[in-house]
């Protein structure tokens, strides 16, 4: 099993408390109305949504992707830490990617905002290794997601308070 690792870090306007309620804990409610063109719907298929559940986020039709299954593993609000394992994908993981695992940290930034710390672990099956499309690809879904957030918030600032 191969190993790809990423690190990314970006600040943002919004308070961690606002920004990890509206993008990680709510956001099976949150960004399919925000983003309709690209996300169908996110389940909670297994738990209350807390450690140990998972989530199902389903892309509309005519997308690359048609499904993702992530299982969180750690959740927690005081610290506003995320980490949650990519566990099934169709069709994504058929090829070459045996599981992705995402650790997010949010931190107070000096601006009274929020300081955005991501690390992304792709093991791929086998030797495989990734391509940059699959990469950039994953990058931009996130970033589309958290941006759109982000957005939403700073419009709607009563929001999440």
């Amino acid at each position: 099993m191969g190993l790809t690792t990423f690190t990314e870090e970006y600040t943002n306007a919004i308070a961690p408390a606002r920004l990890f309620k509206a993008s990680i804990y709510d956001s099976h409610n949150l960004i399919p109305k925000l983003m309709p063109q690209a996300i169908k719907s996110i389940e909670i298929t297994q738990g209350n949504g807390g450690t140990g559940s998972i989530k199902q986020i389903n892309f509309v039709e005519g997308s690359t992707l048609n499904y993702l299954k992530f299982r969180i593993d750690e959740l927690s609000e005081e610290t506003f830490t995320y980490n949650y394992t990519l566990i099934e994908a169709d069709p994504l993981m058929e090829k070459q990617i045996e599981s992705i695992v995402y650790e997010v940290k949010l931190e107070p930034a000096l601006n009274g905002g929020t300081i955005s710390k991501m690390t992304s672990k792709y093991y791929t099956k086998g030797d495989g290794e990734l391509s940059e499309e699959v990469i950039k690809a994953g990058k931009e879904r996130a970033m589309g997601m958290y941006k759109a957030v982000e957005t939403y918030l700073l419009q709607n600032p009563d929001a999440y308070a």
